[in-house]
């Protein structure tokens, strides 16, 4: 793991649930808070890549990483885990919504299903999972939420249309809840990451090396990133230096949103073709 800024027990005792946490980013911020003394716990649909989360995260950190299968979809699943995590920790400080799913379609040939999934995932994900830990988060002294978007939620999303119009739901969701829950003293923010090549955004998104050299060429600064660094980003936003700060978006994405809409130039050299 890089380097990072902060403190070694910057988040020692501190409890966080990360949805999505598995895999990609999500366990990149779970070794992060790991690393900086918190305990953690991830959900997922597969228990398959849970159990090696937790494995590889033991070899090569000695931490543990406690886990249970979970899907956003399902509000019966989602208040299971809760439930859980009361039994187990009996409290909770920090919940990053970090579950999504996308992939490339045209709005005129898109399913009805193809946009429930993502838009159930994304943002109504983002919701029950938020309005289920509310009770813990009230609990503690000064929680946070960090809910993950992308740097199309504020513009058009061509070609990920049912992403778009979710994160967008979750950038507007992230700044009700700010306001609502602020006398809990609990913060409500959101991260805009930069393009980082998980093996899901591999599949999806970055179809071959061509379209990842298109995205690549709309980054300014930094250019594809990873989730080590974004782990920072969501520690920053964590952390008692951001305690003025809720009802915001950091976008960490080198730029690139000033420059222009990487999903329009691919999709239309797939789709115009």
């Amino acid at each position: 793991m890089a380097e990072s800024v902060f403190k070694e027990n910057l988040f020692e005792g501190k409890k966080v649930f990360i949805t999505g946490g598995a895999t990609g980013m999500g366990l990149g911020f779970a070794q992060a808070f790991l690393n900086h003394g918190a305990k953690v716990f991830v959900a997922s649909r597969k228990e398959d890549k849970l159990e090696e989360a937790a494995k590889l995260t033991k070899e090569k950190f000695g931490k543990e990483l406690i886990w249970k299968t979970m899907d956003v979809r399902n509000n019966e699943t989602v208040e299971e885990v809760v439930d859980f995590i009361k039994s187990e920790w009996g409290g909770l400080d920090i919940l990053i919504n970090n579950a999504a799913g996308n992939f490339v379609a045209p709005v005129a040939s898109m399913s009805e299903n193809a946009w429930r999934a993502v838009v159930d995932i994304v943002l109504d994900g983002t919701f029950r999972v938020s309005k289920a830990c509310y009770p813990l988060l009230r609990k503690a002294e000064g929680a946070s939420i960090v809910n993950i978007i992308a740097n199309y939620a504020w513009n058009a999303a061509p070609f990920v249309g049912h992403s778009g119009a979710a994160k967008a739901g979750v950038l507007n969701l992230t700044r009700t809840l700010a306001l609502e829950w602020a006398n809990d003293n609990i913060r409500v923010n959101a991260l805009c990451p930069g393009v980082v090549l998980t093996e899901n955004v591999k599949r999806n998104l970055m179809l071959d090396e061509n379209t990842a050299k298109t995205f690549e060429d709309y980054i300014p600064v930094g250019g594809i990133t990873d989730s080590e660094k974004m782990a920072q980003q969501v520690l920053y936003l964590c952390s008692p230096a951001a305690d003025v700060i809720t009802g915001d978006m950091l976008i960490a994405d080198g730029g690139q949103w000033l420059v222009g809409n990487a999903f329009y130039q691919m999709g239309k050299k797939i789709f115009d073709e």
